[in-house]
């Protein structure tokens, strides 16, 4: 494949990198939000007067916001230029998490939660379009790896910044600290992000917004990552009693392990960027998901060694994170015509890996079996995501020697 295919104009003469970094910021923001709330959760249970597996349903939801909101606002922005859908998308998220700091009880927070969930598909997946969009052609990949970054940086500075805050201050001030980088992201995009050239871009491809929905290979791709993810938040999910009960280490170690893993996650983005300049896509994804299997049934083996957790979550961290920019750039080539719909679709099915992954990890514990097999249940999730490449690429292979 050729990146130059996923240009929709000849948008080498503007790599705007600052118009990369607004949509980075976006993503700090986005993912300071998705997981800050996971460390503050015992304080909001008490400041809300409710259990902490009630408090827990505000990690639920949100997701459900994701999965729902991802086409949906996708298709609300569908008539707006790029720059005013990425306007609109963050106006939204900024809004409703800035009201999240400020809910007096479980339902106005559950609607609120919801509600700042919605955008965050959209945002993504249309930001991977746009970002391709500003790239030279022979670094679509690279300039996507510069968005998720954003992400990435958010689990490594953000999130433990925004526990501590509202640990020691109060759980509001953390949903406050989200709203500050929504109001950073839209001054950034407004001055930084190009209007006119992204209007040129996007108005080439333009056909029906559903046009590439109806491609089978789309489909897959989301399968995949659905499946395939799920074996990373199989273990994710459980990374702390992991490390408590397993490890045997101490509570405060569970905040550096993740850090550790988010570190490897920053890396993992870029090599991940790297790889579809070698490889195939599909193949990178392959690739990276047979490296997620492996690494995932070593870190239930070896996960009660003190070193070995952190060694292991740091590589877990850069092996998940190899997937981003592959599994983006193979969704907008199969929706081609709805580039921005199927796009946004896959962070839906990133979402609903999270929630899949989190059921089917915790059922070895269900059966009374150890922490540990949740990597196990991950590694199998990862090798089905694996299988399902392969038979992409080898439906792909056949179709070709149909061709020629």
């Amino acid at each position: 494949m050729h990146l130059k295919e996923i240009n929709l104009s000849n948008t080498s003469n503007y790599p705007n990198k600052k118009a990369l970094l607004s949509l980075a910021i976006g993503g700090f923001g986005i993912g300071l939000t998705e997981f800050v709330i996971m460390g503050i959760l015992p304080n909001i249970a008490g400041s809300l007067d409710i259990s902490i597996p009630k408090a827990g349903h505000f990690i639920a939801i949100y997701a459900l916001g994701v999965v729902i909101g991802a086409p949906t606002m996708a298709r609300i922005a569908n008539n707006l230029n790029p720059k005013r859908t990425l306007l609109f998308l963050m106006l939204w998220f900024t809004v409703f998490n800035t009201l999240s700091a400020f809910s007096p009880n479980y339902w106005v927070m559950m609607l609120f939660r919801f509600l700042s969930g919605m955008p965050h598909g959209a945002f993504f997946g249309i930001g991977a379009v746009v970002s391709g969009y500003l790239a030279k052609p022979e670094k679509a990949a690279q300039a996507m790896a510069i968005m998720f970054s954003g992400l990435t940086v958010a689990n490594i500075i953000g999130v433990p910044l925004g526990t501590y805050i509202g640990q020691e201050l109060h759980w509001s001030y953390s949903f406050m600290l989200v709203g500050i980088a929504g109001i950073a992201t839209l001054c950034s995009l407004y001055f930084w992000m190009p209007k006119k050239e992204l209007e040129e871009a996007d108005n080439s491809r333009s056909t029906s917004p559903t046009a590439g929905i109806k491609n089978k290979k789309l489909w897959a791709l989301i399968v995949l990552t659905t499946v395939g993810t799920g074996g990373f938040f199989a273990w994710y999910s459980y990374i702390a009693p992991l490390a408590i009960n397993v490890t045997q280490l101490p509570e405060e170690n569970v905040g550096y392990i993740m850090i550790v893993a988010g570190v490897g996650m920053f890396f993992g983005n870029f090599l991940g960027a790297r790889m579809v300049e070698i490889f195939n896509p599909v193949k990178s994804v392959v690739i990276s998901m047979l490296g997620m299997t492996t690494i995932l049934l070593l870190n239930s083996i070896f996960a009660s060694n003190g070193i070995a957790i952190y060694v292991l979550s740091f590589i877990i961290g850069v092996i998940t994170f190899t997937i981003s920019a592959p599994i983006q750039i193979a969704i907008i080539k199969a929706a081609k015509g709805s580039e921005k719909l199927g796009s946004s679709m896959n962070q839906s099915a990133f979402n609903m890996g999270n929630a899949s992954g989190a059921y089917f990890g915790g059922l070895p514990m269900v059966f009374g079996l150890g922490f540990n097999y949740a990597s196990v249940v991950g590694g199998v999730l990862a090798c089905i995501g694996a299988i399902i490449g392969m038979a992409i690429l080898y439906v792909e292979k056949q179709k070709r020697k149909k061709e020629s």
